[in-house]
């Protein structure tokens, strides 16, 4: 799946059903549920959960608990405005 098609499941109610817990989460943080995307954030322990968890922390505003997401995810601190951080997060994970 490309980020195009991605985009394009926004327009349903289900995310796809072939994708891991980290995208899920940024679908849901599209659709405007922080909250389910958070819990599936958590259900992720590696690298690529935490920073998605970083993410969705910058959208809740919360800069210091993403600072620590993004330790743990092993990457900078993103000062990059949330919906490109969204389109490179997802952009990457697609690409596996």
């Amino acid at each position: 799946m490309d980020l195009q098609t991605f985009k394009a499941s926004l327009d349903t109610d289900a995310p796809p059903t072939d994708i891991s817990n980290a995208l899920q989460a940024l679908w849901y943080d599209a659709k405007g549920d922080w909250d389910k995307a958070h819990e599936l954030a958590q259900q992720e322990p590696d690298p690529i959960g935490a920073w998605v968890h970083a993410y969705l922390h910058r959208v809740e505003g919360d800069e210091s608990n993403a600072g620590y997401w993004y330790n743990r995810a092993q990457k900078p601190h993103s000062k990059a405005a949330l919906p490109e951080e969204w389109d490179q997060i997802a952009t990457a994970l697609l690409a596996g």
